[in-house]
């Protein structure tokens, strides 16, 4: 291959991991109707037990803005509820419903699993070359400076 085609595959690649995101995420809502955000903060209050929005936020990374309006979304469709503290009546918790527990055995693996299990599986010098190359990349493409969430995912018209 040419060296000043090198560019051209490189923008290809970019595209294809676009692209399997973007597929991964139409699978899951087509497989249980949920969005891979969703899917992430019923799998944090699992995960957490009852958990308030700001640990939820946390552990998903995700604002809080951003998990209140997935919690909204899930109260709406019973698969979550907020409910008080016990202990201190000023704290809100979220916590699945029994439908939401059911719903969370039916999802498939979030696309990033799949990844993680992969990528912990090369060498360390193989991590830290595409680490590298990743890094120079954002670089290049000015999005050094984008927050973004370790996990992949597209922005969803309905979060």
């Amino acid at each position: 291959m040419a060296e000043n085609q090198y560019w051209h595959e490189v923008l290809v690649s970019l595209r294809r991991i676009i692209r399997a995101t973007d597929l991964q995420s139409k699978r899951m809502v087509k497989s249980c109707g949920l969005t891979i955000p969703q899917v992430m903060v019923m799998r944090a209050i699992d995960a957490l037990g009852d958990v308030t929005v700001k640990r939820i936020s946390d552990d998903v990374s995700l604002s809080q803005a951003t998990v209140t309006t997935i919690l909204n979304r899930l109260e709406d469709k019973k698969l979550a509820e907020r409910v008080r503290s016990s202990v201190d009546k000023r704290v809100v918790n979220a916590r699945l419903t029994e439908a939401g527990a059911q719903v969370l055995l039916t999802t498939p693996p979030l696309l990033h699993e799949k990844f993680i299990e992969r990528f912990e599986a090369l060498e360390d010098w193989e991590k830290t070359q595409i680490l590298s190359a990743l890094q120079r990349v954002a670089t290049m493409m000015d999005a050094e400076a984008i927050d973004a969430a370790p996990m992949l995912d597209i922005a969803s018209p309905n979060p």
